[in-house]
């Protein structure tokens, strides 16, 4: 039967959304310039890879984080929590690429972000299959059934109906972060995969946000609110009478988890408010309208130009970590696409400049 969960629009749901509007009005009403927008944004893509990963058990701190993915610098002994960190944040700049072309969510989508969190950073994988078994959630320490999800027959069946349930709520203007939490749960609960739900289910949930507008321009990580406490995530995701999905679960009222869901993300939209009000004094010309049409690796480029008003292949190879011959064609591409100009075609030297649009915002 088609997916239709329990919950109630409660007193403390409808405050928790009412915050959710007014920090996210503010935020996008203020000017940031492009050079801190690319800075803040940078830093919550890390804020958000740590976090989640730090959840599944990953032991890299913030700063290896920050120094794995801007500098490339490895960490003896932490060769699997360095690649499941590469994943997640290959997935997030895949999830802007999915989000710019405002797409509604599809099941290609969510297995080619499961795919993408499991492929330690390579580009371009496959997108995941469903689990072809069973598999069950067990206390780390008693090794007790915590939670036995549906058979693995009934998976693409349940995935189909999420992703039929939020296309029509999207139609039926049901509030977006009530949307985002509500398949955060559902996928949580049908647990399409032997491995990486719990990342897959926090990208679903910020790729929502993003489509239905809730992006605050990429500022936000929700990850380090589940992290802050994850007794009281793990608690709110508890719903049911019994630990087997077809006991309870599937039927149960789920207003606790959209409350605690909505409260983390009036709690990140606060803070990075709080944020861009620091940021944003300058009063200079907002400049994410221009920034949403670059991608990841276009924004993260924008540091290059704080220093120099030119660059060469040299720098783009540094910072990304790939050889000069990726790099120059990586250039090529930017020059073709209308986000740079070469300053200087010498071809042992070449050097290249923003283009006139986004040098004149830098410069703003």
């Amino acid at each position: 039967m088609p997916f239709r969960p329990t919950f109630r629009i409660s007193p403390r749901l409808a405050n928790h959304l009412m915050r959710i509007e007014g920090a996210k009005q503010a935020v996008q009403d203020l000017p940031i310039t492009a050079t801190v927008l690319a800075t803040l944004r940078e830093t919550a893509r890390l804020y958000s890879t740590h976090y989640s990963t730090m959840i599944e058990g990953n032991r890299l701190t913030q700063e290896q984080v920050s120094k794995l993915i801007g500098d490339g610098q490895h960490f003896p002994g932490r060769t699997c929590d360095e690649k499941e960190v590469l994943g997640y944040y290959a997935a997030l700049e895949n999830l802007e690429k999915f989000a710019a072309k405002g797409r509604a969510v599809t099941q290609a989508h969510i297995q080619t972000l499961h795919a993408l969190v499991m492929a330690e950073g390579r580009q371009k994988p496959k997108p995941t299959p469903y689990r072809d078994g069973q598999n069950v959630i067990r206390d780390s320490r008693s090794r007790r059934i915590v939670y036995m999800p549906p058979v693995a027959k009934d998976v693409p069946v349940l995935m189909n109906d999420l992703v039929a349930w939020l296309a029509a709520t999207g139609r039926n203007e049901l509030p977006c972060p009530i949307r985002a939490g509500i398949a955060h749960y559902q996928f949580a609960t049908i647990h399409p995969y032997y491995d990486g739900n719990g990342r897959t289910a926090r990208l679903l949930t910020t790729l929502i946000l993003h489509l239905g507008g809730y992006d605050l321009k990429g500022l936000h990580s929700l990850e380090e609110y589940y992290a802050r406490n994850l007794r009281r995530y793990y608690e709110a995701l508890t719903i049911g009478p019994s630990h087997n999905y077809y006991e309870g679960r599937a039927k149960a009222d789920i207003t606790n988890w959209v409350e605690y869901f909505c409260e983390g993300v009036a709690d990140s939209f606060e803070s990075v408010k709080r944020r861009a009000l620091d940021a944003g004094q300058s009063g200079a010309p907002d400049a994410s309208p221009l920034l949403r049409h670059l991608d990841p690796r276009q924004r993260k480029a924008l540091e290059l130009f704080r220093a120099s008003a030119t660059i060469v292949s040299r720098d783009v190879a540094k910072l990304f970590a790939v050889s000069e011959r990726t790099a120059r064609n990586l250039l090529a591409a930017w020059v073709t696409n209308g986000f740079l100009d070469i300053a200087d075609p010498a071809k042992k030297s070449r050097k290249y400049r923003l283009s006139e649009n986004y040098r004149d915002l830098f410069a703003s």
